[in-house]
């Protein structure tokens, strides 16, 4: 990767200092949401969400004019660079608008498709996750690691049920059921990038989801994996952003899970 470790921390430093902003704003606006529309049948977007991204994108426009934009409500940029950030303004929308305090805000920037460097900002309990690549996982400042959980039967896991449930032939119904007989608990907080950073500090053991999007995954992913944690697809090939499905786990119950969730 030609990219050096003082880039890197650069680009983790806006990352996270956008990722707090952006928290700030929705943290102001936490059970104040009034104006709340509809992509789908219960798939929300608020003010706070347009507000938080709109702050994130135009301080990456200023900041580094030639770089491309994946983000959730639209604010698209794509240009001929090796750099592209990947934006959740408020992942846990459906929690934000009942007042529900499980909600994050996700910032990542690849480099030539790789995630290089990653923050999730938990406004409620004031907690930054951060990463970069080959520079470990971190909790506020504080170097975090996965559990050393070897049994599915007294592992706590979670996941989450797509916006679509209700229409899409391949949900997660059959799976969370396979599961909740199989380990000690599983869970369902309501926001992806939350779930793999619970796993990244050891208040989770697993997680696995079906139906994600890019801006789900791109920050937490690396927070996993730099903290010692294993991310794949159900029958353990390699996990890409785009994919609809994903399995994380902190490397020693990969395997159990995988047998669950696939059969075999």
């Amino acid at each position: 990767m030609d990219i050096s470790k003082a880039e890197i921390k650069e680009l983790l430093t806006f990352a996270g200092d956008m990722a707090r902003g952006a928290g700030e704003i929705l943290k102001k606006g936490f059970n104040h949401a009034r104006h709340i529309t509809y992509k789908g049948r219960i798939d929300p977007v608020t003010e706070y969400d347009l507000k938080a991204e709109k702050y994130i994108t135009s301080r990456i426009a200023a900041r580094y004019r030639d770089h491309s934009i994946l983000a959730e409500e639209g604010s698209d940029r794509d240009e001929e660079s090796a750099f592209r950030w990947v934006i959740d303004p408020l992942d846990g929308t459906v929690n934000y608008a009942h007042g529900f305090p499980v909600y994050c805000v996700s910032v990542a920037v690849q480099y030539r498709g790789n995630t290089v460097a990653g923050a999730v900002y938990d406004p409620e309990r004031d907690e930054m996750f951060t990463a970069g690549a080959n520079l470990g996982a971190r909790l506020n400042g504080t170097v975090i690691h996965v559990t050393g959980e070897r049994k599915l039967g007294r592992s706590m896991l979670a996941t989450g049920v797509s916006y679509d449930v209700a229409t899409a032939r391949k949900n997660n119904l059959g799976l969370f059921a396979r599961m909740v007989k199989t380990a000690q608990a599983v869970r369902r907080p309501g926001s992806a990038a939350m779930d793999l950073c619970w796993l990244a500090c050891g208040r989770l053991d697993g997680f696995w989801e079906l139906r994600l999007h890019p801006w789900d995954t791109a920050a937490a992913m690396l927070i996993v994996t730099e903290a010692g944690g294993k991310i794949t697809r159900f029958d353990g090939s390699r996990y890409g952003i785009f994919d609809k499905e994903i399995l994380a786990s902190n490397g020693h119950i990969h395997n159990a899970m995988r047998r669950v969730l696939t059969g075999r």
